[in-house]
């Protein structure tokens, strides 16, 4: 697997990216390496975008998973993906016509399918007294003895009676 080339397919076509270049920020080198080229940089973070993989796991050909993600993060910080974002649905609009007055939303939320076991009890507690687990509404209920208790913390001063 090492040193074979990279699929084309995980590469932005090169009509795609004269349009993306762009709308990218222009890079200023002062000193040190050479930096990597910017096409590299974005077939590298939509790679990692469309894979799922961590940054350090993409292919040392793209930069390194820590060069990537510095730059997906500039990129963020200056709107770059939104005026891709932007630009895609106007090209579209132009092609297609977006229906903008009908439009529809879809989304799931699901378990991880190899989410584990549970794995014993938290660093921060647990919201469970003995075996009594929190019900639906949100709050316990307590004795009247529990309250007259709690009603004032030791540490607390009594009031003056010139305040």
């Amino acid at each position: 697997m090492e040193g074979e080339p990279m699929d084309e397919a995980w590469r932005v076509p090169d009509e795609l990216w004269e349009q993306i270049e762009l709308l990218l920020p222009k890079k200023k080198w002062r000193f040190g390496r050479p930096p990597i080229p910017q096409r590299k940089i974005f077939d590298g973070i939509f790679y990692v975008l469309r894979t799922g993989c961590q940054w350090k796991a993409a292919p040392p050909e793209f930069g390194s998973g820590s060069s990537l993600h510095r730059w997906f993060q500039k990129w963020v910080q200056k709107g770059v993906f939104k005026k891709l974002w932007k630009a895609g649905l106007l090209k579209y609009d132009k092609l297609k016509r977006i229906k903008w007055r009908w439009q529809s939303i879809d989304g799931a939320m699901t378990k991880a399918p190899l989410g584990g076991e549970k794995d014993g009890p938290k660093p921060y507690g647990s919201s469970e007294v003995g075996n009594e687990a929190v019900p639906s509404y949100g709050w316990r209920r307590r004795s009247p003895r529990a309250d007259r208790e709690r009603r004032q913390h030791a540490r607390q001063a009594p009031r003056r009676a010139d305040a």
